[in-house]
């Protein structure tokens, strides 16, 4: 099921003892283009405190109740490393993370969750020994993770000039992907919003805040328009990537 994060924001996260937090954003790499880390608020629970938890730990999702249920202890949660949204996350913290939590390190191995295309609970051989050569050689490793609440305002490069902004997300909520990018071109054109895929992005250019894309304007002004209230059905996803002449991932 294909989900925006303004639909998830603020759902509360249902620790296993009945703690909650609360979803404030989405921490994404940019090169298999998933979902690594839930930004969650602890809110009066642990007052200040901001703490990441991996999709792998989401056990399920409540669309009516607005919540995510994890397989986490209160205590595990309020016992993991600080973590400052404010700063870069290096790859040294996420290890430290995913360590205390006993998650499997993503980046390892040939998927977008390490040897497979899921987030999936721990298995021991996944997890290195924290003396290991693999830890070392990976703690200054650029991790190419962004927040959601960063990118959203970019605007968009078509190949033959500007249209429009980045506004929000959908992912995939069984593989975490980021599928595409919600763009608003009320400022140009018609006005409408309309979705790109995260696989049509040339390059970002993190100092002018610009996302490229290898589509022109026309294709975008012309593109089947995305509404908020209705489901992303396969066959709207099709009838996109006709429009765009590209190929749908699942087809990979």
């Amino acid at each position: 099921m294909l989900v925006s994060e303004n639909e998830v924001y603020k759902y509360a996260i249902d620790t296993k003892d009945g703690e909650k937090g609360i979803l404030k954003e989405l921490y994404f790499d940019d090169e298999h283009w998933a979902i690594r880390y839930l930004v969650i608020d602890t809110h009066k629970w642990l007052p200040g405190r901001k703490v990441l938890i991996s999709p792998i730990s989401i056990e399920h999702t409540n669309h009516e109740t607005e919540s995510f249920s994890v397989s986490l202890t209160s205590q595990e949660v309020s016992e993991s490393p600080d973590i400052d949204t404010n700063q870069p996350i290096s790859r040294k913290h996420e290890m430290d993370v995913n360590r205390h939590f006993s998650w499997p390190y993503y980046w390892v191995g040939t998927g977008a969750w390490g040897n497979g295309m899921y987030p999936r609970p721990f298995m021991a051989d996944d997890l290195p020994d924290a003396n290991s050569s693999l830890r070392s050689s990976n703690e200054d490793e650029e991790n190419h993770l962004r927040s959601t609440k960063e990118v959203a305002g970019y605007h968009i490069q078509a190949t033959d000039g500007e249209i429009g902004h980045v506004k929000d997300f959908i992912f995939d909520e069984e593989t975490w992907q980021l599928r595409y990018f919600i763009v608003d071109t009320k400022n140009w054109f018609s006005g409408k919003e309309v979705l790109l895929s995260t696989k049509w992005i040339h390059d970002i250019n993190w100092q002018d805040r610009t996302v490229i894309v290898d589509v022109t304007k026309e294709d975008i002004d012309q593109a089947p328009e995305y509404r908020l209230n209705e489901p992303i059905t396969r066959q709207f996803e099709e009838d996109l990537h006709t429009h765009y002449g590209k190929t749908g991932y699942w087809k990979f």
